[in-house]
């Protein structure tokens, strides 16, 4: 499939909502129902680059532990630090893909910084 540059074609001229193939024949736009042959639209193939700051950006993740924990938001749990044998960590958990998954939980030993992730 040949890549467009313009991208006009994917969008109703009447009111600007992206079209839906109805038929092989015509592509219609779902809002105010005004077809359009779909000669315009078949063979065309769209493409885009999403990298992780765009969804970073989007979504307000930030990139460092310290901006998104503090001292109010994080709980201590008795789990011993791998780094210097501390008894206590202190977590916080975020949900980092889809709603179906678990969250995904952050320690932080208080006494020596050492990071670490639970799944």
């Amino acid at each position: 499939m040949a890549y467009s540059q313009a991208r006009d074609f994917m969008f109703c001229s009447l009111c600007g909502t992206m079209l839906c193939l109805v038929s092989p024949k015509t592509a219609e736009c779902p809002l105010c129902k005004t077809p359009t042959s779909a000669k315009g639209v078949l063979g065309r193939e769209i493409g885009y680059t999403l990298t992780v700051e765009d969804i970073r950006r989007d979504l307000g993740i930030s990139h460092t532990m310290e901006e998104t924990t503090t001292k109010e938001s994080a709980a201590l749990i008795k789990q011993t630090c791998k780094s210097c044998g501390n008894t206590e960590l202190e977590y916080t958990t975020r949900q980092m893909r889809s709603a179906d998954e678990g969250q995904t939980v952050f320690l932080v030993c208080p006494k020596c910084k050492a990071r670490d992730t639970e799944n």
